[in-house]
């Protein structure tokens, strides 16, 4: 049975910190992923990793690791200490199932050293880790729901449900998303972290939904009704007569869905036509004559 060097397999010294074993793992994984990989051995050293990983990550299989010795060189012929039989003495006490021959995935030198690399209960299930990704929607994809595409890097691209009502914060779960677990064992999860982002027509305030509507000055001097884009289609909204700029009116229930739903508010912005021929000018100075209003009286 040829003896294993798990630290050269990870590249990593034999005083490797915990993060540097992690991050040497992720960054040969990467590499050696069947999935993506070109290397005509990627399957072979992505097993090897995942075995190394799995003794390394761990600290009490790696003390029993490292109890065997730092003389060995990898592929020298190994056998195991008189009485260790793997949770005997200086053995790993993991609980784990099976033998020199299970169906684990691992090589005999890990089922000799620690016991079998089966996923009987108690055992290591070589789950791969959860991840966690930011994702960028619009109000109208919160307000409606969606169907989105994401793309991650060595991935293939993955199709995401967007409920109708999300708000800033929430995540969303894709099963099995996640990184590659060890040979035989499941993926991880992937997490998305929401952030919904104004546009240039709405902005989102916990749930309501906020808009502003541009009037000329008859539309808010007389009141009319006018023509108000929602993120659910268009709406007619009456106007108050003797409506002033910044004015806010509130639909109730109309922000983003949900028990309860928002609120979508409007805010009135007044717009003045340019005077820029002289019948315009003569216009506006007839206004002048006619209105005794001065805007700057209260202040």
């Amino acid at each position: 049975m040829e003896y294993k060097d798990y630290y050269k397999i990870l590249d990593v010294k034999r005083d490797a910190s915990e993060t540097d074993i992690k991050q040497s793992y992720r960054r040969l994984a990467r590499k050696y992923h069947p999935d993506v990989s070109k290397v005509a051995n990627a399957e072979d050293r992505f097993k090897e990793l995942g075995e190394a990983y799995e003794v390394l990550k761990d600290s009490e299989k790696r003390k029993s690791y490292d109890q065997l010795g730092a003389n060995w060189k990898s592929g020298e012929q190994f056998r195991p200490p008189p009485g260790w039989g793997g949770a005997g003495q200086g053995g790993f006490q993991g609980g784990f199932q099976g033998g020199p021959g299970a169906q684990s995935g691992f090589s005999d030198f890990f089922e000799n050293v620690f016991g079998g690399g089966g996923r009987g209960q108690g055992g290591f299930n070589g789950a791969g880790q959860d991840q966690n990704a930011s994702f960028r929607i619009t109000v109208e994809d919160a307000f409606n729901g969606a169907e989105k595409t994401i793309r991650m890097s060595g991935r293939s691209p993955l199709q995401v449900k967007i409920p109708a009502g999300i708000t800033s914060g929430k995540k969303i779960r894709l099963a099995g998303q996640g990184e590659q677990g060890m040979p035989g064992g499941p993926r991880g999860d992937l997490y998305l972290e929401i952030t919904v982002t104004d546009s240039e027509r709405y902005q989102l305030k916990d749930k309501d939904v906020y808009t502003q509507l541009r009037l000329a000055p008859w539309e808010a001097a007389l009141g009319e009704k006018v023509s108000v884009q929602t993120p659910s289609g268009s709406i007619e909204l009456k106007i108050p007569a003797g409506s002033q700029s910044g004015r806010k009116m509130r639909l109730s229930g109309r922000g983003l869905p949900g028990k309860p739903a928002g609120d979508f508010y409007v805010e009135l912005s007044i717009v003045v036509p340019s005077a820029d021929n002289e019948e315009d000018i003569q216009q506006y100075q007839t206004m002048k004559k006619h209105f005794d209003f001065d805007p700057r009286s209260e202040q």
